[in-house]
């Protein structure tokens, strides 16, 4: 059922929170350390380990495969809008750093492109 990749879902992230605020602590940072990107690995461990370890229903299966799957894209959303605001209050800088890394990395494209069609 859907039911259980929402549990999973919020175990995971639950775990991941209280080891990047440990982590956080353990630096004398008084922030998240990195625990999004824990419990996003923690939660694409779970998900695999309980396919091949315990033999759960295709409805829980599903569930849990849709929430992983789902999982990714929204953290990397809400990353990209905290980068985009920070940028903006960074100043002129930063955003006319950011312009500039996408811009040569546009450029770098089609280098990359040919260099495979070379070899």
């Amino acid at each position: 059922m859907v039911i259980y990749g929402i549990a999973l879902l919020g175990i995971c992230t639950l775990i991941g929170l209280i080891i990047g605020k440990f982590l956080g602590s353990l630096f004398g940072i008084d922030a998240n350390v990195g625990g999004i990107g824990i419990a996003m690995f923690l939660l694409m461990y779970c998900s695999s380990s309980l396919n091949t370890k315990l033999k759960i229903g295709d409805v829980s299966e599903k569930g849990i495969t849709f929430w992983s799957m789902i999982y990714i894209p929204i953290v990397v959303a809400m990353a990209a809008k905290q980068n985009v605001i920070g940028a903006l209050d960074g100043g002129l800088m930063a955003i006319v750093a950011g312009i500039v890394v996408v811009v040569v990395s546009f450029l770098f494209i089609p280098i990359i492109t040919n260099y495979k069609k070379d070899r």
